[in-house]
């Protein structure tokens, strides 16, 4: 049936499926492309170092670059943006991404304050600091899988058991519980998104204390 294509008989899907069995390539084998911006956190210099731009076969990914989630890699490709009214867009893993923004629409619409929402962003910014000062894992947000939301209003605090007077503010805005844009354990965007499967920051355990975050596996 091939031997008609050159006759314009048969649509152009069929040309390509015709071309792959001459090459013995099936289509579901074809390459795929994966491509990311990453970064270091030098915790000596506090700010991203080590900028690179990624580009390589999706079959050539290692198990970190896959992510601890299947089919949210650190891969431009498996992200989705994600835009809300009145904010910029965000990209979050596509297999997730229909579900948040419906969620986040939803509580828009009911006058939840969403300033800034934070998503995709590849970095290594957690984990033990090698002998360089440099953190070694990525992140959540490295996959699409982590999100901040409202981070002016939010902040991330170290010394923090508890939260207290005695915390101290690394990141972020500073946190004044009940006021319009914060999150608490019991608002309702914060029990949303746990029904979700979505832990929040801000019932970490130890010494940290991270308001603006949600995350779809433990930190």
């Amino acid at each position: 049936m091939c031997a008609f294509i050159h006759r314009g008989v048969l649509p152009m899907g069929f040309f390509l499926k015709c071309f792959s069995l001459f090459l013995l390539i099936p289509l579901s084998q074809a390459k795929e492309t994966c491509t990311y911006n990453t970064w270091v956190w030098s915790v000596r210099e506090r700010k991203a170092v080590k900028f690179q731009r990624i580009q390589k076969d999706k079959s050539l990914l290692t198990p970190e670059e896959r992510g601890p989630l299947e089919g949210c890699s650190l891969c431009e490709e498996d992200q989705k943006k994600i835009t809300l009214p009145g904010i910029p867009g965000f990209f979050f893993c596509k297999l997730k991404a229909q579900e948040l923004e419906k969620i986040l629409l939803q509580f828009h619409k009911q006058g939840f304050p969403l300033n800034k929402v934070v998503g995709y962003r590849v970095g290594r910014s957690k984990g033990q600091v090698n002998a360089q000062g440099e953190r070694t894992v990525f992140s959540f947000h490295s996959y699409g899988i982590a999100l901040d939301i409202n981070p002016e209003k939010n902040g991330l605090y170290e010394n923090c058991p508890k939260f207290q007077s005695s915390c101290r503010l690394l990141q972020g805005g500073k946190y004044f519980p009940g006021s319009p844009g914060t999150l608490k354990a019991e608002s309702a965007l914060t029990l949303e998104l746990k029904k979700l499967g979505y832990l929040w920051g801000g019932e970490l355990k130890g010494q940290q204390k991270d308001f603006m975050h949600f995350s779809l596996r433990e930190e």
